[in-house]
């Protein structure tokens, strides 16, 4: 369960079973919605309901009862680390197996219904026999749900499939009972369209191939459901397995990840996973935090520092107190958002919804219609009772029910893939419409990694020399700056290194800097004080260098334009946008950042606070722009929450990554082309899905109606239709980063499955 409080509403999540199509999702929706003070999102492609109410007024037994008093299961979700069965694998393996059956014994019924050499003396007799377990245990999911339907007083897919098995086998039945059909010495013409003049027609192989060709494409749907949703699982397996739990008495106590508790703490040794979020209590060391932000560079932590749980510790023994556990770690909130955006619904979805729950009746109604027509003009069931199953057949709309949610599955599972977690379906369209993106400058456009930029030897001192004593002493530690300072020092081959065997009694001074001997003299390196920064350096990092007790020079480190920005903004411009830098910084800084990236000007605007970046984005909506915002610190999510789309860097704060739309796992804007690019790429494969469902049933009911259509090819059709909305979904797995050589897939979805 994820239960929180939020502006006095709680939240539940429940694991639904027992849906067989979109019509279920419906019904269970409809039936929580009618509960006081309760709101409920059903999606039956992830079998969840999402449900919200104000304490007092619901729980989460009631909720439960309500969705089993209509024929389904609901149950909260597994708790972390609580071992539950798949319910998904273990549907797919009974699909599996009935199909198998429905194969097996239906493909003879087929051969022998649909090619007359082949109808020896008795056949239609073995054809019952083979159609039967297919007509029965096949096709029972369909029965089972039906008669769900029927005790609701309801219709569903389902009931469509049931009627339309159950009358093609109840009819052949009586036929071979009751008729010449049933003859030894019978046989019957094969007919892809009904002959009118055959009064004793069997419909065996429509019975036994429907239900194969429908459960061939629940099979494949259940398959791409759990092929999307690699990427959640990928996610969640970032997580430590185990944790080593410091005991009073100083011992460890090995424990399961999911067993620790806030407060708990777990010692992490180099190389290792930290367990869970939490804030180190002794030991320094550095994190790589790749795996979960895509960050390359590891980040300096000391006692007070706050770790994220599923990153690696590089260096140094560190003990860590748990701070967030469960289902409140950073890891489980990214997962949420992965799973967020496949519960939710998109307007278009909503509308396919609206469609079934009516469109069902109405086929029933037309097959009574067909029927009624067809027995007026023939005065034969017999005859009439073909094209009124080829009605319920081609009707059944299991490609609507699939169009909307198999393309939400495959395109938000592949941006979990490419780092692009979708936090709602609803997102999609508001990629569609915008035309203005506000870029914050540091941690977004800049790398947020040091580099030197400037050096300003004092006296005596050359800036050879400077570079080369501050190298000395910095290349022991791990710091950011210090590893600016080494790499300038390895870009430039005339610097050269010092003899470490002239380098002794290194000390790193925590929060301060570093000192050591330097073939005799006493070198320290540390942040400059005010009076040693040089007047022109203002918005630089100042690093000042002390020989025994003397400044000899300061270096000034700063914040570097990405490499990948420039095309990446070209990018966004090609598709449509309009850029716009917006940051804190003076105007000239920001004005030599805009220039670098290709940003004009006029479309920088610097010095702003805060309030003033929601300001901005307000200016720009009141001009009837459609904006979206990039951003990734605390003061950046007022306007992502006020931006039509809110995009924040992966690599920033909870509270930006709350306040968004879209998070980047990757902190590169090509990820934020490579999301507007995707997301309007799956509203396009949803709409498309939906043209198809939609055509195919306007066409292909007219058609069965008409008496131009045969049972056995409407069932093909159907099954066809569901299977190409799958297959059109599935094509989304394909999606290429369009510089794919420069934002490489983050590791820990490589293994995906996707």
């Amino acid at each position: 369960m994820s239960a929180t409080t939020e502006n006095t509403l709680e939240h539940v999540d429940l694991e639904l079973t027992g849906m067989t199509c979109a019509a279920c999702a419906a019904r269970i929706e409809k039936k929580l919605n009618r509960l006081d003070g309760v709101t409920a999102t059903v999606n039956y492609a992830t079998e969840k309901a999402n449900v919200t109410f104000a304490p007092g007024t619901a729980t989460t037994d009631a909720l439960i009862a309500t969705v089993e008093s209509i024929g389904y299961g609901a149950a909260l979700p597994a708790a972390l680390g609580e071992e539950r069965p798949d319910a998904s694998l273990a549907r797919a393996a009974d699909l599996q197996r009935r199909l198998i059956v429905a194969i097996a014994f239906g493909l003879p019924v087929l051969v022998l219904s649909m090619v007359p050499p082949f109808q020896f003396r008795g056949w239609q007799w073995v054809a019952l026999v083979l159609a039967t377990p297919v007509a029965l245990w096949s096709a029972w999911p369909f029965h089972l749900a039906a008669w769900r339907n029927l005790r609701q007083a309801e219709a569903s897919m389902d009931t469509l499939v049931s009627v339309g098995v159950t009358a093609a086998y109840g009819w052949s039945l009586y036929a071979l009972l009751a008729t010449s059909a049933g003859d030894l010495g019978a046989t019957m013409p094969m007919s892809l369209v009904p002959s009118r003049g055959d009064s004793h027609h069997l419909y065996l192989e429509v019975a036994s191939t429907t239900v194969a060709l429908i459960l061939a494409g629940r099979w494949f749907e259940v398959r791409a459901k759990r092929r999307a949703g690699g990427a959640l699982r990928a996610l969640l397996a970032l997580g430590a397995d185990t944790a080593s739990v410091l005991q009073p008495d100083g011992s460890e106590l090995q424990v399961a990840a999911g067993d620790l508790r806030v407060g708990d703490r777990f010692v992490v040794r180099p190389g290792d996973r930290i367990a869970t979020d939490g804030m180190v209590e002794s030991g320094t060391s550095a994190v790589d935090m790749s795996l979960v932000t895509g960050e390359s560079v590891p980040v300096e932590v000391a006692p007070g520092s706050a770790v994220t749980g599923a990153t690696i510790n590089a260096n140094g023994r560190l003990v860590v107190r748990a701070t967030r556990v469960g289902a409140d770690t950073a890891l489980s909130q990214m997962a949420r958002l992965v799973e967020a955006a496949q519960s939710g619904k998109a307007p278009v979805q909503r509308l396919a919804d609206r469609v079934a729950g009516v469109f069902v009746p109405v086929v029933i109604t037309l097959a009574a219609a067909t029927l009624g027509y067809w027995f007026a003009r023939t005065d034969s069931l017999s005859q009439a009772m073909a094209p009124a199953m080829a009605v319920l057949i081609i009707a059944c709309p299991c490609a609507l029910g699939l169009a909307t949610p198999t393309a939400l599955l495959v395109g938000t599972g592949r941006g979990a893939q490419l780092g692009i977690l979708i936090k709602g379906p609803e997102i999609l369209e508001s990629t569609r419409k915008v035309d203005t993106i506000v870029l914050d400058k540091t941690g977004t456009v800049t790398t947020g990694v040091m580099e030197v930029v400037r050096l300003d030897p004092l006296g005596d001192m050359s800036a050879t020399r400077l570079l080369q004593l501050a190298t000395a002493i910095e290349r022991n530690s791990e710091h950011p700056i210090a590893a600016a300072i080494v790499r300038a020092s390895a870009a430039d081959p005339g610097t050269g290194s010092i003899d470490d065997g002239t380098v002794s009694d290194f000390v790193a001074l925590t929060g301060v800097g570093a000192q050591a001997m330097v073939a005799g003299a006493l070198v320290t390196v540390g942040r400059a004080a005010a009076d040693d920064v040089p007047a022109d350096a203002e918005g630089l990092t100042v690093v000042a260098v002390h020989v025994d007790g003397t400044l000899v020079g300061t270096i000034a480190v700063a914040d570097t334009v990405k490499p990948s920005s420039a095309a990446a903004i070209a990018r966004l411009r090609a598709l449509g946008l309009r850029p716009i830098l917006l940051t804190g910084d003076n105007a000239a800084t920001a004005a030599a950042v805009g220039t670098e990236v290709g940003i004009a000007p006029a479309d920088v605007i610097a010095g702003v606070l805060p309030a003033q970046k929601v300001t901005e984005v307000q200016r720009l909506q009141a001009e009837g722009r459609v904006v979206a915002m990039v951003g990734d610190g605390v003061n950046d999510a007022a306007a992502l929450a006020q931006a039509d789309l809110g995009i924040a860097m992966g690599t920033g704060t909870d509270v930006a990554i709350e306040a968004s739309d879209l998070t980047l796992v990757r902190a590169d804007l090509h990820a934020a082309a490579d999301a507007i690019r995707l997301s309007r790429r799956t509203l396009a494969v949803i709409k498309g899905n939906l043209f198809w469902a939609f055509a195919y049933n306007v066409a292909a009911i007219p058609l069965a109606m008409s008496w131009r259509l045969s049972p056995v090819v409407a069932s093909a059709a159907m099954a066809f239709s569901s299977v190409f909305v799958v297959s059109n979904s599935l094509r989304l797995r394909r999606f290429r980063p369009v510089m794919a050589h420069e934002h490489a897939e983050a590791p820990a979805m490589e293994n995906a499955g996707i």
